[in-house]
């Protein structure tokens, strides 16, 4: 997609294929001066599945916005590769990625920054958090930064890591049984990322799909 001077775009793709299912999703943005681009994914079915997810910033004052949540289980194995790329100055990156897994599931995710020589002036923001519910699932996050402009502002942080014993005990004591505990800290590990959604029909429905998910555990 090309998204020319002034405009703005937000596209959300859900992934909520078949069990049974093998998918490879490839997404590529431009974006022109002074345009802006919401990106958001929802990935939750499928056996295996990978995504290639790529916005050049092109113009001056181009604004992109990456936003991602995945939630596997059973077996199921998702490959996410993101990339943001300042090809001129003046521009605006942020990506906020979330994955929760559970059972046997496995998480791989790269995300790239590329700050081109010509790029001055540009801001970067990358976060990947991984949590896991059990021990046999994994996930990997691996960050990577191509800095050729000295003059640019630049941060990134990834964790992997189980869940909180001690609130899911907090919980329990408020009368939750384990399992409501757990989906109570899946919903609040979600939420900064799916309330960054303006669109309030749009919220609804990504939460509903969410919801669904967390109800078949």
């Amino acid at each position: 997609a090309n998204i020319g001077k002034n405009a703005q775009l937000q596209y959300v793709n859900v992934q909520n294929w078949g069990p049974r299912t093998r998918s490879h999703y490839t997404q590529k943005m431009h974006v022109g001066r002074d345009g802006q681009a919401v990106s958001v994914s929802v990935a939750l079915g499928g056996l295996y599945n990978k995504a290639d997810v790529r916005t050049e910033l092109r113009g001056a004052n181009a604004y992109s916005e990456m936003i991602g949540v995945l939630f596997g289980d059973s077996s199921q194995h998702f490959d996410n590769h993101t990339e943001h790329v300042h090809v001129h100055g003046h521009t605006y990156s942020d990506l906020d990625f979330k994955v929760v897994l559970e059972d046997r599931a496995r998480s791989a995710y790269t995300g790239l920054i590329r700050i081109e020589l010509d790029a001055a002036d540009s801001e970067a923001y990358q976060e990947n958090r991984n949590l896991l519910l059990d021990k046999e699932c994994r996930a990997e996050s691996i960050p990577e930064l191509e800095i050729l402009n000295e003059d640019v502002r630049c941060t990134h942080g990834a964790t992997v890591g189980p869940i909180d014993e001690e609130q899911v005990f907090y919980l329990m004591t408020r009368g939750l049984p384990r399992r409501e505990a757990e989906r109570a800290i899946v919903e609040g590990f979600f939420a900064p990322v799916l309330d960054r959604i303006d669109d309030e029909a749009m919220h609804e429905r990504l939460w509903s799909y969410v919801h669904s998910k967390l109800q078949t555990r």
